[in-house]
């Protein structure tokens, strides 16, 4: 391995996350992370100073492109958009798992999603990767006061959008047991008490799959709608594993072809705050890869 491949190595992992902070969308962070080392690999090394800076840049500038590209196809999305989800490892520690939650949560992320793309890249360059706001400036091509105000006006959304109250693991584990046995039960009584009264419900098919194109909200029609879903896919899902989803408890929903869907519980104060049920396939490539799975 060259020393240019060897450092571009070393950076890959923070600039994926990065890249998937900026887009929501695993497959997207790779293919941009690779475009950005081919710049790398390219590039007159006599005018690159800071080869860090540079491939940071490289990517931020590909993910405002690409967020750019998709704002088109967004408009004609199919119900509900949500992140791409992401399997995290079970044998991780505590703190990774807090860590995780905090930064690529799926709270967070759609939090994001109402910036900016501008603010989304100042933000996250500044408070997730302390870059100073001179180089910022330089990356985004805007004055630094301006790059400042962007951060400001984007760490002020996040915080009044997703106040990341983190559970413990063990706790979420056994909410998410109880959860399961309740809905598995049709007990709509017992799911509707372990939801908070501003709970939500977003459902992800992108038009290939049968979701909820509307938002469900509060604990009785939540309630309802899981325990009805979960009646009438009893006899096509064949298993309900338990994974940690973006530093969330989850559920792998097994059908008899493979993975069918992705559910993400948020929990919040002993309760469930939020549930985010992926089926859209395309949006299954990250959790397929890392699983095994085949996608139905």
């Amino acid at each position: 391995m060259t020393p240019t491949e060897e450092l571009f190595e070393r950076e890959r992992a923070p600039l994926v996350r990065h890249a998937y902070r900026m887009l929501g969308t695993m497959t997207d962070a790779e293919d941009i992370v690779q475009d950005a080392f081919v710049r790398w690999h390219r590039a007159d090394r006599s005018d690159v100073r800071d080869p860090r800076a540079f491939l940071r840049t490289s990517v931020t500038h590909l993910a405002l492109d690409r967020l750019r590209e998709r704002k088109r196809s967004r408009e004609t999305y199919v119900g509900p958009w949500l992140p791409e989800p992401i399997v995290v490892d079970e044998a991780a520690t505590p703190e990774h798992i807090v860590s995780v939650t905090e930064d690529i949560s799926f709270a967070f992320l759609l939090a994001l999603e109402r910036l900016s793309p501008l603010e989304r890249a100042a933000f996250l360059l500044h408070d997730a990767l302390e870059v100073p706001f001179a180089e910022i400036a330089q990356t985004l091509a805007r004055s630094e006061e301006s790059v400042r105000r962007l951060a400001s006006r984007a760490r002020r959304a996040i915080q009044e959008s997703n106040p990341r109250r983190i559970a413990p693991a063990a706790d979420a584990d056994s909410l998410r047991a109880r959860f399961t046995r309740a809905i598995l039960d049709g007990d709509v009584a017992q799911v509707q008490a372990m939801l908070t009264d501003d709970v939500r419900l977003l459902s992800d098919g992108g038009g290939k799959k049968v979701a909820a194109l509307n938002p469900i909200d509060g604990p009785d029609r939540v309630s309802r709608f899981l325990v009805g879903v979960a009646q009438k896919v009893r006899e096509e899902i064949r298993e309900m594993r338990s994974v940690t989803i973006n530093g969330l408890p989850g559920f792998l929903m097994l059908g008899e072809g493979g993975l069918d869907g992705v559910w993400v519980l948020e929990p919040r104060d002993g309760k469930v705050a939020a549930v985010y049920v992926s089926r859209n396939p395309d949006k299954l490539a990250a959790v397929a890869q890392v699983t095994g799975l085949p996608i139905c």
